[in-house]
């Protein structure tokens, strides 16, 4: 890792936390009976780095904020687990859960502890178990990869992140580039373990250098941590009149290469973001944007369709795999989730189908219909086939003015229906595709007024769009959560019928 210091566990967590907050948890190792050579090389290890195991657990604040931190030390056996590893591992996870606390775990090490054997290699399921157990109380677990994680800690609790960033040129893969060589007798193939590869496949949501991961951390708590407690009912918003216009002249206005989209929405209305990246199982996806975000007092995840640059692509399989890593965070995490369409439909093409496109729609409305979290979607502009279907089904949905949802573009109703693409405007209004009809069909619930086009007005239009936003999730939050998620499937039970 060329022009990188490597810092040892107490040089990073004297970075991470607040000067002096830091308080140990650590207790005397576990015996693991070392035979002579092998005590010899942990004394070795102890006299060397002045720790007594490659893991340095504890809590302390960052930024205000108590958290608890899990750091390998590199210089211990290069940064091994074994069993004593393990247990103090898994001790402070589960006081790390019951305290309440999120975890911040920065993994640097080679693997399993090889003068252990096959016991130390089986330590890697129990602390995984303390990761999901943790995972599973709602709290949030933050991963820093560090030069190098390999092996088992790679494949367990440093790939279990909510949030998984690496620190630059970090070596991060699963096996060690010198075992590869010796097993086969060649090098292994050079840039593909870094950290800015595995960041450009979706494996990653970040690369930062230490310094800024005190200022991202708290960043990413501040939302993750939104306060759970109890949620006022807003007032109602005022309403405004939009006027009759036909459906064809929104479709016209939505196709404005210099209407705002989801990226402007988050500068211009947003908190705070923190942008996530890919699937986490080696698909980035430039179709949907991730991210994290806070409208106001309340933290949310957002799923985001970018119509402009060349994220406008059409959605792909793995942009809805992306779509619902999203919709489980905000399972797991109790977050509210805000999807956003604006889209010209669902790509078309042989990798689509081959990816699996068809089902991957059908599991994206099956995890957001059936989905524990508030949920609310934004229509602001194209809402074109299953590409906006797969985003649609939440608890509430608003509209921009000239947003609109129809089974294809109107030009391809109009081909199947008259052989031709000339009657698209004549079709978009009889499928009541824009939004004063969507209203009246129970298919939205609030339109945003454009004045008389967000292209033409884009900084008023997304701070009312924002202020929607904001007031629509504190009121999904004050809502019973088993009423709140029956009403969801009663309204898309009854759509349609007398």
């Amino acid at each position: 890792m060329t022009g990188t210091h490597r810092r040892g566990a107490r040089e990073l967590l004297a970075l991470l936390l607040d000067e002096g907050s830091f308080e140990s948890w650590d207790t005397r190792p576990v015996d693991v009976r070392p035979g002579p050579a092998y005590a010899a090389e942990l004394a070795a290890a102890r006299e060397r780095t002045g720790l007594d195991e490659s893991i340095v657990t504890g809590a302390g604040l960052v930024r205000g904020r108590r958290v608890a931190v899990l750091a390998c030390e590199f210089g211990f056996l290069a940064g091994s687990i074994g069993v004593a590893t393990a247990e103090r591992l898994v001790r402070a996870l589960e006081r790390a859960t019951a305290e309440e606390l999120p975890v911040i775990a920065a993994p640097t090490s080679g693997g399993t502890r090889m003068q252990e054997g096959t016991v130390a290699f089986l330590q890697m399921v129990k602390i995984t178990a303390a990761v999901a157990a943790h995972r599973r109380a709602g709290l949030p677990y933050l991963v820093y990869l560090r030069h190098p994680t390999t092996g088992g800690v790679f494949a367990s609790w440093g790939s279990l992140g909510h949030v998984t960033v690496a620190e630059p040129g970090a070596l991060v893969g699963f096996l060690g580039p010198r075992v590869f060589e010796a097993l086969y007798g060649e090098p292994f193939p050079a840039g593909v373990q870094t950290a800015e590869n595995l960041y450009a496949c979706g494996l990653l949501d970040a690369v930062l250098p230490p310094e800024e991961l005190p200022a991202a951390t708290a960043r990413a708590l501040d939302i993750l941590m939104t306060p759970r407690g109890e949620h006022p009912v807003p007032p109602p918003l005022p309403s405004e009149e939009v006027p009759d216009l036909p459906a064809w002249e929104s479709i016209t206005r939505s196709r404005r290469p210099e209407r705002p989209g989801v990226r402007a929405l988050l500068k211009v209305a947003a908190d705070s973001v923190i942008p996530l990246n890919g699937t986490g199982q080696g698909e980035a996806a430039p179709g949907l944007l991730l991210a994290l975000a806070r409208f106001g007092t309340q933290g949310c995840v957002v799923l985001g369709q970018e119509r402009r640059s060349l994220a406008g692509r059409p959605l792909d399989p793995a942009a809805l795999r992306t779509a619902r890593r999203g919709m489980r965070l905000a399972a797991e995490l109790g977050l509210p989730l805000v999807t956003v369409i604006d889209t010209q439909g669902a790509a078309l093409s042989r990798e689509a189908e081959e990816g699996g496109l068809a089902g991957e729609i059908a599991r994206s409305l099956y995890d957001l219909v059936t989905l524990d979290a508030p949920t609310l979607c934004l229509l602001m502009g194209q809402g074109s086939g299953g590409g906006a279907l797969a985003l649609l089904p939440t608890d509430r949905v608003v509209c921009a003015e000239h947003g609109w949802l129809s089974p294809l573009p109107p030009e391809g109703a109009s081909a199947i229906l008259y052989r031709t693409v000339d009657r698209a405007p004549e079709v978009a209004a009889a499928q009541r595709v824009r939004a004063r009809d969507l209203l009246a069909d129970g298919i939205v619930d609030r339109i945003v007024a454009e004045h008389p086009d967000a292209a033409d007005e884009p900084g008023p239009f997304l701070h009312r769009l924002g202020a929607a936003v904001e007031h629509e999730l504190a009121a999904l939050l004050a809502a019973d959560p088993g009423r709140r998620i029956a009403t969801r499937l009663a309204r898309y039970r009854r759509l349609g019928l007398p």
